[in-house]
């Protein structure tokens, strides 16, 4: 390819991330109680033809995390309860732990967070477990990433349910509950020194169906015109916000309304069959529920308190799980049937997803425009064997097709077998720009580079 057409195709593309629409975060929750659940490498090829780009789960299932690498996706892995406080007990044993559970599978899976626990301060046990061992398992797991140097990458947090706060309403006068003041008021401030976000599982179903007589449906539904007042002057049109903003003020009560704490809805969703009390609990207001929380995540709009902080959203969930102890509607978040069909009908259609690859491969592979990695014209030969040697090497790109047999091996030229190499990596490293540098010899175009037999894979 001229050089010219290269720079034009690249100042194209510099061009189209301009026009984007502001990057905005729709994670799910992806969880694995049931028996009739398809294989984690399906779950992967489904989701990413969806505009989901994060999921959490609740442990280190290593097929997930397998599963998830080189997809580009986001992965957020968690410490079970039961593991809390053999992970508190010494650095070591975070370390131990995190060696073993997590460090063999990235940076091919992108792991950014893990969540220590799952609502364990107000478990159904939590009287028997140690609140303080849940502050010294995030303190023991922090260490362990600050000596790997992946502390900026990999943040450490812990999902609550609303149960923390004394009271949700009104948002503005919410506080922390009492008994659990100085375990809140550590982990915080843990928070606020690493950069962590605050995560809290929030469900406007459980509050009205426990107070329907006092709670609109529209208004649990996301969606109530007039708004409910709150004392300081704030108007609430959903009960979401109310949520976000009630932990917004129990934080600031806590001394630390001047420290940035991103606030992070790690569950929010809508079962879509319930025991036969839960009147509310259908397709109908499930498929309402989270069409308006999507709506939500992807406006970038922040809550009443905060306007201009956006929210980022983990929609629950995945999948129905029949195992799940509990009620009916317990088993039945999910927005996926076991199967893989849909439990009722809600769009996670990918605006900027590839059609060539939803058509060819069945499932629409990747988000944003079809780009390909290539090397610079009249890049120094030398740089160019070193790139080859390292993306074949410690990059871990399969570099068979341009060995001498190989469909890519003709012509035999280090600048062609260099830009094969360079796209493998970029494709399988989440296709940043930064994974198209090479020392300044890399760049992106639109043209795919692909040759006879010779194929290069992309978006």
């Amino acid at each position: 390819m001229a050089p010219t057409n290269l720079l034009l195709t690249s100042l194209l593309f510099l061009l189209h991330l301009t026009l984007l629409p502001k990057a905005f975060t729709i994670g799910i929750n992806y969880g694995t109680i049931g028996n009739n659940l398809p294989p984690p490498k399906r779950v992967a090829q489904l989701l990413q033809s969806t505009l989901i780009n994060k999921v959490k789960i609740y442990d280190t299932n290593p097929e997930i995390l397998e599963a998830f690498s080189n997809t580009g996706i986001d992965l957020i892995v968690g410490v079970e309860n039961t593991q809390v406080a053999n992970i508190s007990s010494t650095p070591s044993a975070a370390a131990d732990w995190f060696t073993a559970r997590v460090a063999p599978f990235i940076p091919a899976t992108s792991v950014v967070a893990i969540a220590v626990g799952n609502e364990y301060l107000t478990a159904a046990d939590s009287d028997k477990l140690d609140h303080n061992a849940l502050v010294r398992a995030m303190q023991n797991l922090h260490a362990a990433l600050v000596q790997r140097g992946l502390d900026r990458k990999i943040k450490v947090t812990t999902p609550h349910s609303m149960a923390v706060l004394a009271s949700s309403f009104p948002p503005s006068a919410s506080t922390f509950a009492d008994m659990l003041l100085p375990t809140m008021t550590a982990i915080v401030g843990f928070l606020a020194d690493t950069g962590g976000p605050f995560m809290v599982n929030a469900y406007p179903y459980f509050a009205y169906r426990d107070n329907p007589k006092t709670i609109s449906l529209e208004y649990a539904l996301l969606g109530n015109a007039t708004g409910v007042p709150d004392p300081k002057g704030y108007t609430y049109n959903n009960m979401l916000d109310a949520q976000i903003d009630a932990i917004r003020s129990a934080i600031a009560s806590l001394g630390f309304q001047n420290r940035s704490i991103k606030i992070v809805v790690s569950e929010s969703g809508w079962p879509s069959k319930g025991d036969a009390g839960e009147t509310a609990a259908t397709p109908e207001n499930a498929k309402t529920y989270n069409a308006r929380l999507i709506q939500r995540a992807q406006s970038n709009k922040g809550t009443p308190m905060k306007p201009k902080e956006s929210i980022e959203i983990f929609l629950f969930s995945l999948f129905n799980e029949n195992k799940k102890p509990g009620g009916v509607s317990e088993r039945n978040f999910g927005i996926f049937n076991s199967d893989g069909s849909k439990a009722y009908d809600v769009d996670l259609s990918c605006q900027f997803c590839s059609s060539d690859s939803q058509k060819t491969s069945g499932v629409g592979m990747n988000r944003g425009p079809t780009v390909w990695c290539v090397a610079k014209p009249h890049s120094d030969e030398k740089v160019m064997q070193g790139v080859v040697d390292f993306c074949c090497g410690p990059g871990g790109v399969d570099c068979r097709d341009i060995d001498e047999n190989g469909d890519c091996y003709a012509p035999d030229k280090i600048h062609a077998h260099a830009s094969y190499a360079m796209n493998a990596y970029y494709q399988m490293h989440g296709r940043n720009y930064w994974n198209c540098d090479f020392k300044g010899t890399g760049i992106v175009t639109f043209s795919d580079p692909s040759y006879g037999k010779c194929r290069y894979s992309g978006q």
